[in-house]
C-alpha cells in the first residue's frame, strides 16, 4: 500500500483550513507542499507563512518540496516553519551532499527531487543519504499536467538500485497521478504518490484518497 500525499498547491486557498482538515480526517499520510520561487521554475506558489499556518493545523507529516534556487539558504527557515521532510532539487544543488547533511542536521528527513530529463543514476553516489527521492513525472512548476510515461522506467531503475543496496529510501512520484495510473506507478516501485488535482478537483476528495489507497493496496 502506497503512502498518499495530497498536494496543497491544488487546494482552495480561500478554504485552506477546511482542506487541511479534510486531509487530516482522510486516509492520506502526508501533506505535500510545493514551494516555487519563479526562478528555478516559471511560477510562484507560496512560502514560509503558509507552511507555518498549515503546520498549526496539520496532524500529519509535512513533506516540503523546494523548487527553488539556493535551497540551502532557506532550509533552517522551513524547518522552523514545520517541515518534517525537506526535498531539494538535484539540478539546483551543485553541492548536493552538503545540502543533505544540512537537512539531516536540522532534524528533518532529506529528500532529493529530480526532473524528468535527469537520469536517476546521478543520485546513486548520494543515495545512502537520501530518505525520499521525489521523482518529477511532469515538468515542474505547474499542476494539472499529464504523467510522463518514461517515468515508469526511471522508477524501475531506481528501485532496483535501492533494493540492490538494501536501502530504505522511498520513491515519491509527483505529477499527473490519477486513479487510472496509480496502480501501474506503484507496481513499478513507487512508495509515495503525490496527488493534487485528482484529489482536490474531485466531488468527494476524501473518497478519492480512500480509492487511491485501495487501488495501490490491491494485488
Amino acid at each position: 500500500m502506497s503512502l498518499i500525499a495530497p498536494s496543497i498547491l491544488s487546494a482552495d486557498f480561500l478554504q485552506l483550513s477546511k482542506d487541511v482538515q479534510m486531509v487530516n480526517d482522510s486516509q492520506a499520510d502526508w501533506f505535500h507542499l510545493d514551494i516555487m520561487d519563479g526562478r528555478f521554475v516559471p511560477n510562484i506558489s507560496f512560502g514560509l507563512p503558509v507552511v507555518g499556518a498549515i503546520k498549526r493545523e496539520a496532524k500529519k507529516t509535512l513533506d516540503v518540496h523546494l523548487m527553488i534556487e539556493e535551497p540551502g539558504n532557506y532550509a533552517e527557515a522551513f524547518q522552523k516553519a514545520g517541515a518534517d521532510i525537506l526535498s531539494v532539487h538535484i539540478e539546483a544543488c551543485p553541492h548536493l551532499h552538503r545540502n543533505l547533511q544540512q537537512i539531516h542536521s536540522l532534524g528533518m528527513k532529506a529528500g532529493v527531487a529530480i526532473n524528468p530529463h535527469t537520469p536517476v543514476s546521478q543520485l546513486f553516489d548520494v543515495l545512502h543519504d537520501v530518505d525520499v527521492v521525489c521523482m518529477m513525472s511532469v515538468n515542474p512548476g505547474f499542476g494539472g499536467q499529464k504523467f510522463i510515461e518514461y517515468t515508469l522506467d526511471k522508477i524501475r531503475t531506481l528501485k532496483a538500485e535501492i533494493n540492490r543496496r538494501q536501502l530504505k529510501t522511498l520513491i515519491e512520484i509527483d505529477g499527473g497521478v490519477t486513479l487510472d495510473n496509480a496502480k501501474i506507478i506503484t507496481d513499478a516501485g513507487a512508495d509515495v504518490l503525490v496527488a493534487g488535482n485528482t484529489v482536490f478537483s474531485a466531488a468527494d476528495p476524501t473518497a478519492t484518497i480512500a480509492e487511491l489507497k485501495r487501488i495501490t493496496s490491491a494485488n
